[in-house]
């Protein structure tokens, strides 16, 4: 794919949940991710497939980029708006980043994080948030060249954890 790469063969859109199109690309897109090691190696459920963006189209604070090369879809970026209690605004946190892998090094995780974090500051967004595996290596790297370091108040307290706990 990069042998013949041209900047203008790369497009970053906000998906429109309603679009057939954006909706059909964003399940494959990340049905492709959540089989990845980094994404669980576990292809999504039939029930989320067929619920998935009506689900995001019905939450309010969900917003979604497709990135697409030569007009196919090779890039995802879902973020969700939250709220900052120390800051008193709104925060934009980056919940999945797909790239597909024959379309990595061509710059499309920049784009999609340009795209949202434009559209955060529409928002008057504080801050932007992410979480990240520890053994991603790629995207660690990647995220810190974007600008994104490990969230930390005072070294002595630490780095911040994410940890969750399943309500099921």
């Amino acid at each position: 794919m990069a042998n013949s790469f041209n900047m203008t063969d790369i497009s970053i859109i906000r998906a429109d949940y309603s679009n057939p199109t954006h909706a059909r690309d964003l399940v494959l897109l990340m049905n492709e991710y959540a089989q990845d090691p980094m994404g669980g190696s576990e292809a999504l459920s039939e029930f989320c497939q067929d619920n998935l963006v009506e689900k995001l189209q019905n939450f309010p604070t969900a917003y979604s980029w497709l990135a697409y090369y030569q007009h196919k879809p090779v890039g995802l970026l879902n973020a969700f708006l939250g709220f900052s209690t120390f800051k008193c605004q709104p925060l934009m946190n980056i919940h999945d980043v797909i790239v597909q892998q024959q379309a990595r090094g061509l710059g499309i995780s920049r784009q999609l994080f340009e795209a949202a974090e434009a559209h955060a500051r529409t928002l008057d967004c504080c801050k932007m948030t992410l979480e990240v595996l520890s053994g991603n290596e790629p995207a660690k790297q990647a995220y810190r060249a974007f600008g994104y370091n490990n969230y930390q108040l005072d070294e002595n307290t630490g780095i911040a954890e994410f940890w969750q706990k399943y309500l099921d």
